[in-house]
């Protein structure tokens, strides 16, 4: 026999009998997923798709948010029609809600006097019909400013200090200037950008979860067991992704780890106590 056809004979023969071995080196998963309502009796999560993957849905999320990029806080700020000193509060303080105790919490008496929207915000809070008693009272008069500006600024001055020093003894004094700002507040502007985002993070981690992680799929059936044949060894993660398998009130999501051995068969049990809010790896 020519030896080029019996060298060709054995390296088939070779590849047909190492198939079998290859083969048999890999393993399977067949689980079963059971929920248990408040109050009630446990039932099979029937008819439900499960995803076999090589990286938790948790960590395909986090990689995913890290890709869509955050709203540019300074360029929404850039935008407003604001004074120049509000904007530079805003990117020092890398916040542009003006209402709530945060942002009160944030205002110094030094703001309050820098700032023209503070500060308007403030003196009609303060300097009206309601103020305190001892609020600090100009001492000029509003004709002074073209009668005697000298006079009209010295006495604007020294009246911009003694307010500043009241607010200094009387932190508690800025408290509802917010009340003044609400038509400048660009809280919800920004609140309905930063929202477009969540969504898009979904997408994205459902994309990758079902294309570059996706090792394999199944469905239960109508005793909530599901089957995953021909498995390479590895680690993996079963995982409903972010779709909760609804029994009664519960809302089960599982993104459970499963280690394949060679040639084995790992069984697994699926319930509330290894959903995603008490994740347990599986060995």
């Amino acid at each position: 026999m020519n030896s080029v056809i019996r060298i060709s004979i054995f390296l088939f023969a070779a590849l047909i009998a190492a198939a079998p071995r290859a083969a048999a080196q890999d393993g399977a998963i067949e689980f079963v997923a059971r929920a248990t309502p408040s109050g009630g009796l446990e039932e099979p999560v029937r008819g439900f798709p499960f995803f076999l993957l090589s990286k938790s849905f948790e960590a395909i999320e986090k990689d995913a948010d890290t890709t869509v990029p955050k709203p540019d806080m300074d360029a929404f700020i850039a935008k407003l029609d604001i004074s120049p000193e509000l904007k530079a509060w805003m990117k020092k303080n890398s916040w542009v809600s003006l209402s709530g105790d945060d942002f009160i919490h944030k205002v110094k008496p030094d703001d309050v006097m820098a700032v023209p929207e503070f500060n308007t915000a403030y003196m009609d809070r303060n300097s009206g019909d309601q103020a305190s008693p001892d609020f600090p009272k100009p001492k000029y008069k509003p004709t002074d400013k073209l009668k005697n500006p000298a006079k009209y600024q010295k006495l604007s001055a020294e009246y911009l200090d003694e307010v500043h020093h009241y607010i200094e003894q009387h932190p508690k004094s800025i408290d509802g200037i917010d009340a003044g700002l609400a038509d400048i507040d660009p809280t919800s502007t920004w609140r309905a950008l930063m929202g477009k985002r969540p969504p898009e993070i979904r997408r994205r981690a459902l994309d990758l979860a079902q294309s570059t992680y996706l090792v394999a799929r199944t469905e239960t059936n109508l005793q909530g067991q599901g089957f995953l044949r021909a498995i390479p060894p590895g680690t993996y993660w079963l995982s409903t992704l972010d779709v909760p398998a609804a029994v009664g009130d519960q809302r089960a999501l599982w993104d459970v780890q499963v280690t394949i051995r060679p040639g084995e068969t790992q069984e697994v049990a699926l319930s509330n106590s290894n959903s995603v809010q008490s994740s347990a790896a599986l060995q």
